[in-house]
């Protein structure tokens, strides 16, 4: 089994710690800036989206190239390897690959003077001139020691890391937990009776 970050959305506060963490941790191992995890926002809830490190990984299935391969306990992509095609993001069935490029303007004096893509496209569809296209998605910070940015920032621990015993350990807890609650006859949607839409 795979190691992964659980996210638990009622825990998240919103404060993007999480991405600016995962932002600084990438750029300091010479990385693509862009965080390899998405905090979500929808209406006042929020909720960090991330690599679920997929035992059967679509994304390594569909690449071109073989950047992204299976590690001994992770799925990795080697931004090197990658060429760019974003088949992998949209394999993804959680939308946790997101293209991102570093530009060359300003580097050795070169200057693009054409603007760049509409915002409106998608963010898949989207290209700026002169920008090469590298996939990113959560790599469990694997050059660092101390585990994911992400988890040791986060103020609210809604991030956590998980491995095998610790997925094994919370499901012998919630069969406990549910062996000792008195048994309810009510079925879900007559428990939502009576309630505003």
């Amino acid at each position: 089994m795979n190691r992964f970050v659980i996210a638990e959305p009622r825990k998240c506060i919103g404060c993007n710690t999480c991405m600016a963490a995962c932002t600084e941790a990438h750029k300091k191992q010479g990385l693509q800036a862009h965080p390899r995890l998405t905090v979500m926002r929808i209406g006042d809830d929020t909720g960090p989206v991330l690599c679920h490190q997929c035992e059967d990984a679509p994304c390594a299935r569909v690449c071109p190239v073989n950047a992204i391969t299976h590690a001994a306990d992770s799925i990795l992509l080697d931004e090197q390897a990658c060429i760019g095609c974003k088949m992998c993001a949209l394999a993804c069935p959680f939308g946790a690959i997101t293209p991102s490029g570093t530009g060359i303007a300003g580097v050795a004096g070169i200057a693009v003077a054409t603007p760049s893509h509409s915002a409106a496209l998608d963010p898949l569809l989207a290209w700026d001139i002169g920008v090469r296209s590298v996939a990113v998605k959560c790599d469990l910070c694997a050059f660092s020691g101390d585990g994911p940015a992400c988890v040791r920032v986060c103020p609210t621990a809604a991030l956590y890391a998980a491995d095998a015993d610790t997925t094994r350990q919370a499901a012998a807890v919630k069969r406990t937990l549910a062996a000792a609650a008195p048994v309810s006859h009510e079925t879900p949607l007559a428990s939502l009776e009576g309630l505003d839409p």
